[in-house]
């Protein structure tokens, strides 16, 4: 079976620990696409769904939220979605994300391609926890709507006390940038200064955390381990 992972950083999985990596080592039998790149929102994922369709794959799992609910509530983080997502105004609101990933879904299924879709963790801030699940929410309802299954991450991670933080900014988009860049991979002494329990940032996934998160998507897809 061939199947797609289209996402944002949670999927290309180059900061932080990879569930698509995992994915591929353990399911050989599978072809595994990694349809994943940082920064993506859902507009993103709708612009390029041509491009992984065009690899015909059998089934796409689908999985963003995470950047579209920060432009929204951030507004410090528009610029970097402006400039380099081509985000229009840089943000994604909520009716826009609803609309587009209807069409997203759609689409398809409209090229007779299986769908699922996976809802993101994240344990920032509890505005941020808060802001995606409305976010989450939304896809859902699109995917329920066409009867595509849907495997919710943000209830399998996030736990129940978040700290309040302050609001995420473009120096922290930034710095992702020049932490990729750079090679940096310290995760464990990022996520035991943060005090974060998954990630190492709130928003990107320890390799343990990557690995559960590829055992999760096995039972979901029910694929053969």
């Amino acid at each position: 079976m061939k199947i797609a992972f289209l996402g944002n950083s949670l999927t290309w999985g180059g900061y932080g620990g990879s569930f698509v990596a995992e994915l591929q080592k353990r399911l050989p039998q599978h072809e595994i696409i990694n349809a994943g790149e940082g920064g993506s929102t859902v507009i993103n994922l709708l612009r390029r769904l041509d491009a992984v369709l065009d690899n015909e794959p059998d089934g796409i799992f689908v999985m963003t939220g995470g950047n579209d609910a920060i432009s929204n509530i951030y507004p410090d983080t528009r610029p970097y979605y402006k400039k380099a997502q081509s985000i229009p105004d840089g943000m994604v609101t909520p009716e826009q994300f609803a609309q587009t990933y209807r069409d997203l879904l759609t689409q398809i299924q409209m090229r007779h391609t299986l769908a699922w879709v996976g809802l993101p963790p994240v344990e920032y801030s509890r505005e941020l926890v808060e802001e995606l699940g409305r976010y989450n929410a939304l896809a859902q309802e699109a995917a329920q709507a066409l009867n595509i299954p849907v495997l919710d991450l943000m209830r399998a991670f996030v736990p129940d006390e978040i700290p309040e933080r302050p609001p995420l900014t473009l120096k922290e988009i930034n710095l992702i940038g020049e932490h990729i860049q750079s090679g940096w991979s310290d995760y464990e002494a990022a996520q035991q200064a943060g005090g974060y329990t998954f990630t190492f940032d709130g928003l990107h996934p320890m390799p343990e955390s990557a690995i559960k998160m590829a055992d999760l998507i096995i039972d979901f897809l029910k694929l053969a381990d």
